[in-house]
């Protein structure tokens, strides 16, 4: 995987955290934050490798799932790149976030 789509996977993750389970998102954090291998997290857990894999997997597909319908990272990003100032920019996201 390449750096830049694990970091799109993490602001995936960042904007759509809330929607997942608690399992969804102790399985992700332990993969992409901790950097845990699939074996250290599926020993933590007292699962399969396989079910790490698997869940990892799925929860990378819902993030993506959930942009595809929202798009909210796309216009985060887009308004973040508006030639406007930075007090403007954060306004506009506080409005676009509530």
């Amino acid at each position: 995987m390449t750096i830049a789509k694990r970091e799109e996977i993490i602001s995936l993750y960042d904007a759509y955290y809330n929607l997942l389970t608690d399992k969804q998102r102790q399985y992700f954090e332990q993969y992409y934050f901790d950097d845990l291998s699939i074996s250290e997290i599926a020993s933590n857990l007292a699962v399969s490798r396989n079910a790490v894999f698997d869940q990892i997997k799925r929860v990378v597909g819902i993030l993506e799932d959930y942009e595809k319908k929202l798009n909210y990272v796309q216009k985060i990003k887009a308004i973040n790149e508006l030639d406007i100032t930075k007090e403007l920019k954060d306004k506009i996201i506080d409005i676009f976030q509530k």
